[in-house]
C-alpha cells in the first residue's frame, strides 16, 4: 500500500510540472514505460511519448494553469482530480476544464498507467467560444 501523504506530495510536485511548462518533467513523473490513456483514445506509451502528449496540449492552451483538487489513495491506485485553466491557442477564448487521471502507482511513485478523462464536448465549445 502507498502511503496518502506521500502520493499527495508526488500529485503537487506533478502539478509542478505541469505549471513549469516543461514536458520533460511531466513525463519524469511516469515509469519508463509508463502509459496515459486520455478518453478512452490511442494510449501515451514510454516517457517519450508523454512528452509528446504534454508538448501537444501546451501547444494546445500556452500558458495552461494545473490546480489539484484532490487526491485518493487506495492501494498502488489513486485518483488525482484537477482543473485547468488557460486561453485556446486557435481562438484565445478562455478555458476552464475540470477532470481526472486514475493512477496505478510503482513504489517509486511514479506512474505506471493513468486514465485521463476530461469533457471533450465542454473543452471544443470553450475553445471555439
Amino acid at each position: 500500500m502507498l502511503d496518502q501523504q506521500r502520493v499527495q506530495e508526488m500529485a503537487h510536485a506533478y502539478t509542478a510540472a505541469w505549471n513549469s511548462k516543461s514536458a520533460v518533467a511531466v513525463a519524469s513523473h511516469y515509469a519508463n514505460d509508463g502509459v496515459i490513456i486520455i478518453n478512452n483514445g490511442d494510449p501515451w506509451k514510454g516517457r517519450a511519448r508523454v512528452i509528446e502528449m504534454a508538448e501537444g496540449f501546451y501547444a494546445d492552451v500556452p500558458d495552461l494553469t494545473l490546480t489539484c483538487d484532490d487526491v485518493r489513495v487506495s492501494g498502488n491506485h489513486a485518483i488525482f482530480v484537477w482543473t485547468f485553466t488557460g486561453h485556446d491557442a486557435s481562438s484565445g477564448n478562455p478555458l476552464h476544464i475540470r477532470g481526472w487521471e486514475e493512477w496505478e502507482l510503482n513504489d517509486e511513485l511514479k506512474v505506471v498507467a493513468s486514465r485521463g478523462w476530461f469533457d471533450a464536448q465542454d473543452y471544443a465549445q470553450q475553445a471555439a467560444g
